[in-house]
């Protein structure tokens, strides 16, 4: 039986053993037996469950594509908070794990893990692992790593104080993603600040038999988003002020099984203003239009 319930007065979800916490959004008009999609949303380093609820806001649109979405924050606190795999991965599977006997394995038509900055970094680890990989069927990586190296340029560091520990030269890091053996579509979204220059090809999508890419029409949001990205010292790479803006999306279609494989580029932002509405939304449409299943198999597997 599982130690986490829910907290009357804060709303959160926590655990009773460890005083752990995490925010579990879900329609507020849910079914029993209803099919839902499920996102596991991973915050980036030096942040906060709190903070990537507002800057991803999918719980906005829990009831419209009946998402349930997770938010949970890590625990290690220094050099800065970020995600650590003997500190969190427990956790991460346990909220997982959760989630699944709450609304039932047969119910979860798809399960993504979403993630900014390290917080993406860290959903890649994790699809390395058999637990994630068995289960997971998309990754929308915020400024998170893509699968084919993207250059960071060297104006994205320069003001900040505080570093991660040192990242292993075979796994994650910055702008990069390591290739996982596991069948996920993949969306990797960015500022046009915060790199040097998108591919315009894509080891993903080669894998999956995907055409060449092909662009989308633009995302134009009149709203700003929730949070800010400006920091004392730090240029427009890292981030400015929430204000409204234009995307740009490309898609690599016709890839095997129905794969969803985009790239969504913010321009003029940098790496931690706000999602805008419009955009957010974009992204909910193609990670509910993507394949799913993994976790229904399971069900039905035990």
């Amino acid at each position: 039986m599982s130690s986490i319930v829910l907290d009357q007065k804060s709303g959160l979800y926590v655990d009773q053993k460890s005083g752990r916490k995490f925010f579990l959004d879900e329609p507020d008009d849910l079914k029993v037996g209803e099919k839902v999609t499920f996102l596991l949303n991973l915050h980036g380093g030096g942040s906060h469950g709190i903070w990537q609820r507002l800057y991803f806001p999918a719980h906005d649109y829990k009831n419209k594509y009946r998402l349930v979405v997770a938010t949970p924050t890590a625990k290690t606190k220094e050099p800065l908070r970020h995600w650590v795999a003997e500190a969190d991965d427990q956790w991460l599977r346990d909220i997982v794990n959760f989630v699944c006997d709450k609304y039932g394995k047969d119910n979860i038509r798809a399960f993504w893990l979403v993630g900014h900055s390290q917080g993406g970094m860290t959903a890649n680890r994790l699809l390395m692992s058999e637990f994630f990989a068995n289960r997971v069927d998309g990754w929308l990586s915020l400024s998170g790593g893509r699968f084919g190296p993207v250059e960071i340029p060297a104006s994205f560091f320069a003001g900040s104080e505080h570093r991660l520990p040192a990242f292993d030269p075979n796994g994650p890091a910055p702008g990069r993603a390591v290739m996982v053996d596991c069948d996920i579509s993949f969306i990797f979204s960015t500022g046009e600040l915060e790199i040097v220059k998108l591919p315009e090809t894509s080891p993903w999508a080669e894998r999956y038999h995907a055409g060449p890419r092909v662009r989308l029409p633009d995302i134009v949001d009149t709203e700003k988003g929730q949070v800010t990205g400006a920091m004392p010292g730090r240029g427009p790479s890292w981030g400015r002020e929430a204000r409204p803006g234009t995307a740009q999306v490309y898609v690599f279609p016709s890839a095997r099984g129905g794969r969803v494989i985009a790239d969504v580029v913010r321009l003029d932002k940098g790496h931690t203003e706000g999602y805008e509405p419009k955009v957010t939304e974009e992204l909910i449409k193609m990670i509910v239009a993507a394949p799913g299943g993994k976790m229904m198999a399971l069900g039905r597997t035990g």
